[in-house]
């Protein structure tokens, strides 16, 4: 089981980042052999990103997403690692992508999604209490939820009218 880390923290990442969000849904369960090859090639890519840091992959989190579908959020250092990444020929995931597009040709028996998201560095925010290094605090670092991290207006560096006597969040 994970530590608990005891308080209140932000994460702080340094940089321009990018979040993206990968999932598949499988819409026949019976089509095994079309939607089986897509949930086992992510887990190899993960191995072969964590294992070359280099790639610019940050940490990857499972997601909650709707039944019948499989999603991760993933971090990575910068668009151009992503797409390079995604590109790359001798990597995992081209070749499994290739493989995708020849077994879902004339079919829907499974589905696939991503979304990209460029965040510049400071226009996010997190919080996380009593929970154990996840998300962006895993992709990048926690700090204490203090001060300049006291709230989310402060921690985006958005000041809101009326609050500085506003809850913490």
């Amino acid at each position: 089981m994970a530590k608990i880390q005891a308080g209140r923290f932000a994460a702080k990442i340094e940089g321009d980042f990018v979040v993206f969000y990968i999932g598949a849904r499988i819409n026949r369960f019976t089509a095994v052999s079309k939607w089986l090859p897509v949930t086992l090639a992510m887990p190899r890519m993960i191995r072969e990103l964590i294992a070359q840091p280099e790639l610019g992959f940050l940490h990857a989190e499972p997601a909650l997403a709707p039944p019948r579908t499989v999603a991760l959020v993933q971090y990575w250092r910068s668009f151009d690692h992503l797409h390079a990444y995604a590109h790359a020929r001798d990597r995992a995931h081209l070749p499994a992508w290739a493989a995708f597009n020849k077994a879902a040709r004339g079919n829907t028996a499974v589905g696939i999604f991503h979304e990209t998201y460029l965040v510049q560095a400071g226009s996010y925010e997190s919080i996380y209490a009593d929970m154990p290094v996840w998300g962006l605090g895993k992709a990048g670092s926690l700090v204490q939820a203090v001060g300049s991290m006291h709230n989310a207006s402060q921690r985006i560096g958005r000041e809101v009218r009326g609050d500085s006597n506003a809850p913490s969040d």
